[in-house]
């Protein structure tokens, strides 16, 4: 019973997002603040937001290389090794939540995690306030920008403003959607109808192709998990492995993939997804297919992930 409810929930999704263009391209902009990006893009490259000054939010989160850092699981402080793959920051912003567990609301709640997490940066929020107070350029920068200055909101604003920026438009399928002829191939094209008709699209939708809603892992087959996900937030049974569903922009330079990071290549992992969340078989042409039409997701790099 509980399996044919969520599939009867998938389906209405589905239907919902399908009575609409299932998937949008990216807006070329969003609006930011942009008197405090600067100051929150010191920030994010700073590894002194770290208690041993060596891991900075670009540490995970490499902007040359897809906005994660192509590990397993992340490296923190004093070589300490985390235990969740580490989701791109490329268009972050227009996910519903942020981590994979979704316990933060937006961007801004977000900072807090990673700097307060004894395995990333192992500082506390106020202990982070204590140390840039000690830089008078930050002093200088924050009072410019907030009339009360250093403070953990005020950092965390900056960080999330700066992030805001990090999206990534013009991929050729942004422009296959906005009718330019010849933007993607013939493969790709063939491979999109496929993931439309095998029903990917029914969880990777909107301008994000997902990171729009939760979902159980393993539907169909037991993913044999060992995080449990939502659980862990609000220790409800029927959230047990259940995860935010990732976005799949840039989705070709984010290996490896899944939340624990079991495929190695975009072949494995949708030959995982099919199995799993789909409970359907695939073949290889129909994978390779597939697969070039996730590389046609691959978007142009923001100005701001430049490092000034």
């Amino acid at each position: 019973m509980k399996l044919f409810t969520y599939v009867f929930f998938l389906m209405s999704v589905y239907i919902g997002t399908a009575l609409s263009a299932p998937i949008k391209p990216l807006p070329q902009s969003v609006k930011a603040d942009w008197k405090k990006v600067p100051l929150g893009q010191k920030l994010f490259f700073d590894p002194h937001l770290s208690a041993d000054g060596t891991v900075s939010c670009a540490s995970c989160h490499d902007l040359e290389k897809g906005g994660d850092d192509g590990l397993k699981y992340s490296v923190g402080v004093s070589g300490k090794k985390g235990n969740i793959n580490a989701p791109t920051v490329y268009n972050a912003v227009f996910n519903f939540r942020q981590f994979w567990d979704g316990r933060a609301e937006d961007l801004k709640a977000q900072v807090f995690g990673p700097i307060e997490n004894p395995v990333e940066m192992n500082m506390t929020m106020a202990q982070t306030v204590d140390k840039l107070k000690k830089d008078p350029m930050y002093v200088s920068e924050f009072a410019r920008i907030y009339s009360d200055g250093i403070t953990q909101e005020n950092v965390a604003d900056a960080i999330a403003e700066y992030e805001k920026t990090l999206i990534t438009p013009n991929a050729p399928f942004d422009r296959y959607l906005k009718g330019k002829q010849g933007a993607i191939s013939r493969e790709a094209e063939e491979g999109y109808k496929l993931f439309t008709s095998k029903g990917c699209i029914i969880c990777h939708n909107g301008v994000n192709v997902g990171g729009n809603f939760y979902n159980k892992f393993g539907i169909f087959k037991d993913a044999n998990s060992s995080s449990l996900g939502r659980f862990n937030i609000t220790k409800r049974e029927e959230d047990k492995y259940v995860f935010k569903v990732p976005s799949l922009r840039n989705v070709a330079l984010t290996a490896p993939y899944m939340h624990d990071g079991r495929a190695r290549t975009l072949q494995e992992a949708v030959g995982i997804m099919s199995e799993h969340q789909l409970g359907r078989y695939i073949t290889e042409d129909e994978i390779r297919k597939i697969v070039a039409f996730l590389e046609s997701l691959t978007g142009e790099l923001p100005k701001s992930a430049r490092k000034n």
